[in-house]
């Protein structure tokens, strides 16, 4: 099942795909349905107003999440390139709301940066509440999952060895365009082609099989800090081919189309603007 939340001329609105419509669920957006008890039953069983897929208006898959945990190199490709040891625990580091895009929204790039990067991601959203989590409890909390571009300020992330302030610029982040459920695409561990394209030159490509640290470890080993929310996100880390690492080094520039893309979950298709 593949859901979403659409912009309507009413406010948001929770769909689900059905063909090439959109179908109402009755909620505001997805972190309001991800609140329920029996979501699934939900979302499976619902029939609304029906909306064009053609010309949609995707908002972020959870516009408001108490919290986005992202995690840094998680690929053994990527860790590699970037000249680091493999780890032995994941790598965290907050987003905010207030960073996250629709699928295919503009990217406006910030004045100050010149060195604006791309990563696509593997998003885990949550749909139960968690707090130390065992492997059978995580599995059970995974909504579904979703594709980020983690875009990336990488003049402002290595300006200490702290990455927080190149990684939270506001309106950034694209999130979509949908939450596919678990059952779609091979369960909680899913095995999926990622790959990054700008301008029609692919720039990353891998498969998510390839995770170091696995959706549910993921889930297990943040909700034991952390409680974790229905419509939470986890972005579970990029593969190798990030503009950073190439040598000479490539960033994103206003008038460019980057598309970040999973097998199964569709993608985003982002156009760069002046900021």
């Amino acid at each position: 099942m593949k859901l979403a939340t659409l912009r309507t001329a009413d406010g948001t609105r929770a769909v689900r795909l059905d063909g090439d419509t959109l179908v109402d669920l009755g909620y505001a957006d997805l972190g309001e349905l991800f609140a329920e008890d029996d979501w699934l039953g939900k979302a499976a069983t619902t029939s609304g107003t029906a909306y064009p897929v053609e010309g949609a208006d995707f908002a972020p898959v959870v516009p408001n999440p108490s919290k986005v945990v992202c995690v840094g190199h998680n690929y053994t490709n990527h860790i590699k390139e970037m000249g680091r040891d493999l780890p032995s625990h994941p790598t965290l580091f907050p987003k905010f709301a207030e960073t996250l895009i629709g699928a295919n929204d503009d990217i406006a790039k910030p004045a100050e940066t010149d060195s604006l990067d791309w990563e696509v991601e593997l998003a885990v959203v949550i749909g139960k509440q968690v707090r130390r989590a065992d492997e059978q409890q995580a599995a059970d909390a995974i909504a579904g999952f979703t594709v980020m571009n983690d875009i990336s300020l990488r003049d402002w992330q290595f300006r200490t060895i702290e990455w927080t302030q190149g990684k939270i610029w506001e309106a950034t982040t694209p999130l979509g365009p949908y939450v596919v459920t678990p059952d779609d695409v091979g369960g909680v561990r899913p095995a999926l082609k990622v790959k990054t394209v700008v301008d029609g030159e692919v720039m990353q490509q891998d498969d998510t099989g390839t995770l170091l640290f696995d959706p549910v470890f993921l889930v297990q080993y943040i909700s034991t800090v952390i409680t974790l929310k229905p419509g939470d996100v986890i972005a579970t880390g990029t593969p190798a081919g990030v503009g950073n690492a190439r040598d000479p080094k490539v960033f994103l520039l206003p008038g460019q189309t980057v598309v970040t893309e999973i097998a199964g979950l569709g993608a985003c298709t982002n156009n760069v603007v002046e900021g």
